[in-house]
């Protein structure tokens, strides 16, 4: 039987991401303020690389990343040293957060409290079921940042179709 509470704060984390993204257009989603360099891409783009290789990892599914997104939105990344031109679209990363959510959740479904309750190949000392919660908090912290730049981005330009909550 799945752990309802761990598939509905997936859904709950993802749809939060994914509905802090809508309106927003490639020139804003790539914007940092002075002296910052993560944008809203690059959360959004940080989250799906955490979230897949924190699974793959614990899960032992092979890791879907696109290619060069390891490096750009890891946690070892620096989108200063990134080329404009390198960056995917927006609606590209958004497009792979809705996939990856639906493929993670079939997963996650399928777990059993056993196999939630095993130690995390990567790091034994916690569990599976831990891990996954790790991967969702990261989330969340970030898709504040991404909500937080946005209120930022309304306070200092005018962002079409942007509302402060």
């Amino acid at each position: 039987m799945s752990d309802q509470t761990l598939l509905t704060l997936w859904d709950d984390v993802r749809a939060k991401t994914l509905d802090v993204l809508k309106g927003l257009d490639d020139v804003h989603a790539r914007w940092a303020p002075p002296n910052l360099h993560n944008s809203c891409l690059w959360h959004a783009g940080h989250n799906y690389v955490v979230a897949e290789f924190l699974a793959s990892r614990t899960l032992h599914l092979t890791p879907n990343l696109p290619a060069g997104w390891q490096k750009m939105f890891s946690w070892e990344s620096n989108p200063a040293h990134t080329h404009p031109e390198d960056w995917p679209p927006l609606s590209i990363v958004a497009s792979a957060l809705s996939e990856q959510h639906r493929r993670l959740r079939e997963a996650y479904a399928a777990l059993t409290p056993e196999k939630l309750d095993t130690a995390d190949p990567g790091k034994p000392e916690r569990s599976t079921r831990r891990t996954l919660l790790i991967a969702m908090q990261d989330e969340s912290r970030h898709t504040g940042e991404i909500m937080l730049l946005r209120k930022l981005m309304t306070r200092t330009f005018i962002v079409p179709g942007t509302t402060i909550a």
